[in-house]
């Protein structure tokens, strides 16, 4: 039967009344909870808490990852993610965001509800960066916090000079351990002074952000800062400290963490007294060449030539085996051992043990290292003392080496997704074997124990010991023949039931846990990946050191100058040295480097910049202000906003979702306009920019009134 429709006239109501906005005056989204107000002139710490308010408000209950990301639950985060994106130009955004990640999650109390906080923050960092260009998600990612006691504004690295810092941080300090001892003065009080780790610290001083968020208004002048663990870190930088690993896999993130592993973005452009540490873009013509030493890329290539001399110079040594005096080829290894040592020991100073042990290959490094010492020391003390039986079992340890080396040599495998994305798995299979032989053990000593005693007069405990290794390990017919001989009573059924135990019930629930485990860890083995390789890129790349010599030079550097700052300032003359003594060494491997990219064309490097980047050109990366025209355009963007929702509010229709699709479009328009006018300059780009945006605003004026006109019409139509 068909409907019968007619139209009625609207109710009464007045002019003024209409459906809330949630860009209204006041910022109120639609759960009632007020949006964060962000300005370019609030501290991070502001930043954070604003955040902060907002996350904690909307989001009450517990619920995975997943929830939030696809199910109404995580409205309120979309939200949020389009007030910020369309009102918010402060640089920090993703670092507070990814700040607090590592807040709730470090959190213990409540546990559920924190971690949904925590996943909170990380599904609104990388969401954020999806509603931006590709070189404006690097300005973000790569956006270093300020030292707001450093009031000249430089940049990491030249704290020394321009800040008065220079028994604090020089080119010797580290860039992640600054996370774990402070950058602050305030956090390396607190930890000089309390002795705690340096997790600890950051746990003390960051278990602060919200607690003080309550009340506004407060004066806050004279408490010490939470967020100062923080300063001088990226925002790639905190989501490893704070294990955002999902953050860490996104395509948009990992597109910029191979630009720095690759080279084509990078920290260092020239190495003189007076560089300036800060992230850019690679210019082959502007670059000088020894900067390239930084790159990840080459230090991997050369560590794994350094690792193959190394098993070389190993392999000739056992071969040789002179028991009777140390050979020149023996003082080579020495020399590589020592180099190895100290070139270690520098990663783990500037990583932290935490970083340090994320890689699973430095522990590698340290059972070498470990067995290294111990061949020197026996094979000193034998040849001083003529000691054969020592000096023969100094080499003996030393064939130990080659479980570890070998497998070093070959860890340039783990940068391959395939075998990168296996270790994961194999290491979580390796933890709940582990685990599961605590039970095995407890079992096999009680089984020990009853045959050791039943069986006393046929057999020692020795060999009942090795009897019951060979049954647990698959030789079940070792134990059907010596059951009787045990004891012709109790012999039979004990044995029985340790075969069956052993054979049956325990290497079958082995196999099956361990299948659980690695099904288990197999769907989140890429984010465990990508986030031990993030970890070294940032690592490699973005350390505070201007010089860093490659083993085994980094000797020369340590002999030679190490001893000087006993009694010498570090001032330029002696970074100085540093840099000419690192030219002298290194030249030849910078020869190569530059050679491999002759060869190679630098397709990616025309034109001054990396290309693959797509967006409009900044001066500098991670500037702490955006450019006049990306400034001139999130305001656009908000009153456009704000022009919609007055007359009428509605989810994004399609005409929405249309027009940012033409957004999208236009940056690529800018990127093309780019491309074409490289050799113009920058304030050209500039411009026509601000022209495109304009003819935009007016193509959304005409959308947002054919939307109210339609609107309008079907108001009058009811069924």
């Amino acid at each position: 039967m068909p409907l019968r429709v007619r139209s009625r006239p609207l109710s009464q109501v007045e002019p003024g009344l209409r459906t809330p906005s949630p860009f209204a005056k006041h910022m109120h989204s639609r759960f009632g909870t007020e949006l964060p107000e962000i300005s370019e002139e609030d501290s991070f710490r502001e930043v954070v808490k604003k955040l902060s308010i907002y996350i904690a408000d909307t989001v009450q209950l517990p619920s995975t990852f997943e929830q939030l990301r696809t199910t109404s639950a995580g409205d309120g985060l979309r939200e949020l993610v389009e007030h910020l994106s369309l009102s918010c130009t402060h640089p920090a955004t993703v670092n507070a965001l990814l700040a607090l990640k590592w807040h709730y999650g470090a959190m213990t109390e409540d546990k559920s509800l924190h971690d949904a906080r925590a996943n909170a923050c990380e599904i609104v960092a990388w969401r954020f960066l999806t509603h931006l260009s590709e070189r404006e998600a690097v300005d973000y990612c790569l956006y270093e916090i300020p030292d707001p006691n450093c009031t000249s504004g430089s940049h990491r690295g030249t704290e020394d000079e321009e800040c008065g810092n220079a028994h604090d941080v020089d080119e010797n300090s580290a860039l992640l351990a600054q996370a774990w001892a402070g950058t602050a003065d305030s956090a390396r009080k607190a930890l000089n002074q309390t002795g705690s780790s340096r997790r600890n610290l950051l746990l003390q001083s960051i278990s602060r952000l919200t607690m003080s968020m309550a009340a506004e208004g407060e004066e806050e002048d004279d408490e010490e800062d939470p967020t100062a663990p923080f300063t001088n870190l990226n925002a790639l930088e905190i989501a490893a400290i704070a294990d955002a690993k999902r953050f860490l896999s996104q395509n948009v993130v990992q597109k910029i963490i191979t630009g720095i592993w690759n080279g084509d973005i990078i920290f260092w452009d020239s190495l003189s007294v007076q560089s300036v540490k800060k992230p850019r873009f690679y210019n082959p013509n502007t670059a000088d060449p020894f900067s390239r030493l930084r790159v990840p890329k080459y230090l991997k290539s050369f560590e794994v030539l350094f690792f193959a001399s190394f098993l070389f110079l190993y392999y000739a040594v056992l071969v040789e085996r002179n028991p009777y005096q140390i050979s020149t080829i023996e003082i080579f290894l020495y020399i590589w051992f020592a180099a190895f040592t100290y070139d270690e020991l520098s990663e783990w100073i500037d990583a932290g043990s935490i970083f340090y042990a994320a890689d699973v290959w430095n522990i590698f490094d340290m059972a070498m290292i470990a067995i290294g010492i111990v061949f020197a020391v026996m094979r000193i003390v034998g040849l001083s003392t003529d000691n054969d039986r020592l000096v023969d079992l100094a080499f003996d340890v030393l064939a130990l080496e080659a479980l570890f080396m070998v497998p070093r040599v070959c860890s340039i495998l783990s940068l391959s997704p395939y075998w990168g994305t296996l270790i994961p798995c194999l290491k979580e299979m390796g933890k709940d074997f582990l685990k599961f032989m605590v039970l095995v053990v407890i079992i096999y000593l009680g089984f020990l124990t009853t045959f050791s005693l039943v069986g006393r007069d046929s057999y020692p405990v020795n060999e009942m010991t090795m009897f019951l290794t060979k049954i647990f390990f698959g030789s079940s017919y070792v134990g059907f023949d010596i059951m009787y001989k045990i004891d012709p009573i109790f012999g039979p059924p004990l044995m029985i039931i340790f075969v069956t135990l052993s054979s049956i019930l325990l290497m079958g629930s082995l196999t099956g846990m361990l299948s659980n485990s690695f099904s288990r860890v197999i769907t989140h083995a890429r984010e465990e990946y990508l986030y031990v390789y993030s970890v070294y890129v940032l690592e490699a790349s973005t350390s505070n050191r201007l010089t860093h010599f490659y083993p085994p030079f980094n000797l020369l550097a340590l002999i030679i100058f190490r001893p000087l700052r006993l009694f010498l300032p570090s001032d330029n003359k002696f970074r100085g040295a540093r840099i000419l003594l690192l030219k002298a060494t290194h030249s030849p491997i910078v020869a190569v480097i530059q050679g491999y990219e002759w060869i190679k064309g630098n397709a990616n490097f025309k034109g001054g910049e990396y290309k693959g980047f797509k967006g409009p050109r900044h001066g500098t990366i991670a500037s702490p202000h955006p450019s006049p025209a990306k400034s001139r355009s999130r305001q656009q963007k908000a009153s456009r906003s704000a022009r919609a929702s007055e007359s009428s509010y509605q989810p994004r229709s399609q005409d929405q979702r249309l027009l940012s699709v033409r957004r999208h479009g236009a940056g690529a328009n800018e990127a093309a306009i780019e491309d074409d006018a490289m050799g113009e300059q920058a304030t050209d780009v500039e411009v026509r920019i601000a022209d495109l945006a304009d003819k935009i605003d007016r193509l959304t004026d005409l959308i947002v009134q054919m939307q109210a006109q339609k609107a309008q019409n079907m108001s009058d139509v009811t069924i």
